[in-house]
């Protein structure tokens, strides 16, 4: 219980000078602990009964009174549910607080925002990215677009959020942004944390959020295939810039780095495994965790094929890679040169290596894990796309060492067997394949 006791009462004080007419105050006692304050309201003594704690009468004034009271402990109790939901303790100077107005400044919605935004950029290199900040600048400047759109205001007061402004503020990013489910919550997502914020500072109490209820679309990005791969390596572009974007691609697909970790990468980052071969070992700027990839041959080929780049020797990195949005143009540009029904961005790469590289050659998922730097082998199975061949190759394995038991199995084993080929059938069907 996060009170002992809770205590409500309304009484008539009695004032300095002896009089009929006295204030009506109230009490609000937690855990043993009073608090009171007046109503600024006052009453005859003749008209009051202390047993109901109301005024007594029919009249207009008497009526009024009531509901005035009937009104306080409805609030008093609302604020007491608000806090405990919150999981806070609840005490008398709390609740007392909140209904005398001083525990709820008039904060303001983007104030605050912008308070969050500038304490995230003082933290760049300290646990927050370029990449995050910007997606809290955009989030922002959404949230005052559509204040000044819905309430003609340069802002909003935290007290006047509700409900409503949540499902008002998701329905002007879906039709006026045009954004797409998943980017919607995102934006949301990022709203809410500004207001989560304001509850621990206890700028509100009331989360406008309970009740809003919002669900992903899963979305399958899928990796390249290793013809593909094969493809994009052989594939020889007219121009630098385009051959230039593809190696550092391709480095991307046989190491699993990110874009960023890509281009950040340097010299002091590969160092000499346990096994006594060239390794990665860095720190993944998006989660601070630690990467270990050995290199494959061919990310050890396109790494000497750079290492006396211009642009790499004036930066001091491995590779002469381009901003995100430039690699991405040029990716969108390979991909057509090449052929595929698909466009290319820097992060299919990641997925490609997770997938195409590593799970379809039967490298254990843990050790996927922990070569994207990943937190959990939950995340690493977003990965784990099966390719159709990979599965055909696994199938028919299982169908020859089938085919050579079936020799020596006693009767039991024969129709294990045969559900089994049944299984194996519904298999092929499933993946539309015809034959292993």
């Amino acid at each position: 219980m996060l009170e002992k006791s809770f205590g409500l009462i309304f009484f008539l004080k009695v004032p300095r000078h002896e009089s009929n007419i006295r204030t009506v105050y109230f009490r609000i006692t937690v855990d043993g602990i009073p608090k009171e304050a007046s109503t600024r309201r006052q009453w005859d003594i003749e008209r009051w009964n202390q047993k109901t704690e109301r005024a007594v009468g029919t009249k207009e004034d008497a009526k009024s009174l009531n509901f005035f009271l009937d009104s306080l402990t409805t609030k008093i109790h609302e604020i007491k549910t608000e806090i405990m939901y919150t999981g806070k303790p609840i005490t008398s100077q709390k609740i007392m607080d909140h209904v005398m107005g001083r525990i709820t400044p008039r904060a303001r919605v983007l104030e605050e925002f912008q308070k969050h935004n500038d304490e995230m950029k003082a933290l760049i290199g300290n646990g927050y990215t370029e990449a995050t900040l910007e997606r809290f600048n955009i989030t922002k400047n959404h949230v005052t677009a559509f204040i000044k759109l819905k309430y003609n205001a340069s802002d909003f007061e935290f007290a006047d959020l509700n409900f409503e402004f949540i499902k008002d503020f998701e329905f002007y990013l879906r039709t006026v942004r045009k954004c797409s489910n998943n980017t919607t919550l995102k934006y949301i997502s990022n709203f809410k944390k500004i207001v989560i914020r304001a509850i621990d500072k206890e700028i509100i109490i009331k989360d406008p959020f309970k009740s809003f209820k919002g669900k992903k679309t899963k979305i399958v990005k899928k990796p390249i295939s290793a013809k593909e791969l094969a493809e994009l390596e052989r594939h020889q572009f007219s121009t630098d810039r385009l051959n230039t974007v593809r190696d550092i691609f391709v480095f991307q697909c046989y190491t699993g780095l990110a874009y960023i970790d890509a281009f950040q990468l340097q010299r002091a980052d590969i160092k000499d495994g346990v096994d006594g071969n060239q390794w990665i070992l860095y720190e993944r700027q998006k989660t601070n965790s630690t990467a270990r990839i050995p290199l494959l041959p061919k990310a050890i080929k396109i790494l000497e094929k750079y290492k006396d780049h211009p642009l790499c020797l004036k930066r001091g990195t491995v590779l002469p890679v381009s901003s995100n949005q430039k690699m991405n143009e040029y990716l969108k540009e390979i991909a057509e040169l090449c052929g595929f029904p698909f466009t290319l961005n820097t992060h299919m790469a990641r997925r490609t290596f997770g997938s195409t590289v590593t799970l379809n050659n039967n490298v254990p998922i843990n050790v996927v894990k922990e070569m994207l730097g990943h937190s959990s082998v939950k995340q690493t199975e977003a990965y784990a796309i099966t390719e159709q061949a990979t599965i055909g190759r696994e199938m028919a394995l299982l169908n020859k060492k089938l085919k050579l038991e079936k020799t020596e199995i006693s009767q039991e084993d024969l129709t294990t067997l045969n559900r089994l080929e049944n299984e194996i059938e519904l298999i092929k069907e499933k993946y539309n394949i015809s034959s292993f």
